[in-house]
């Protein structure tokens, strides 16, 4: 596995980690179908369906991570929603939620920027 890979999962793991400390439930990791891959699917204390865009970057340099789902992004992320949705038979609030993840050197502690219905 190259390092960018290792780094993004390292990156989802710490988002579900989060994600389930403040009661979200875990539903799906890297769930792929013909229109592409979601991240992480969750459901919240709420009851609301999140799509969760996992974004992890070592640094700033590029821009911020969000800048990263792009409107074409958001396109294929709405058809595997779509599809994910038709393929379960679930009947519920749904949003599109982007997690940003700036990591330490060492990944004791990395930085998460969550954004909750980033996008419709």
């Amino acid at each position: 596995m190259d390092e960018r890979r290792r780094r993004g999962n390292r990156g989802e793991d710490a988002v579900a980690a989060a994600l389930v400390r403040r009661g979200y439930r875990l539903l799906e990791r890297q769930y792929r179908c013909r229109w592409g891959e979601l991240d992480l699917i969750v459901q919240s204390p709420a009851g609301t369906l999140c799509f969760v865009e996992v974004k992890t970057r070592s640094g700033r340099t590029a821009g911020e991570a969000r800048e990263a789902v792009t409107p074409a992004k958001q396109g294929r992320l709405r058809r595997a929603a779509t599809w994910y949705l038709a393929q379960t038979g679930l009947d519920c609030p749904c949003r599109f939620d982007v997690a940003e993840v700036y990591p330490d050197p060492l990944w004791q502690r990395p930085r998460i920027h969550y954004i909750s219905n980033a996008f419709q």
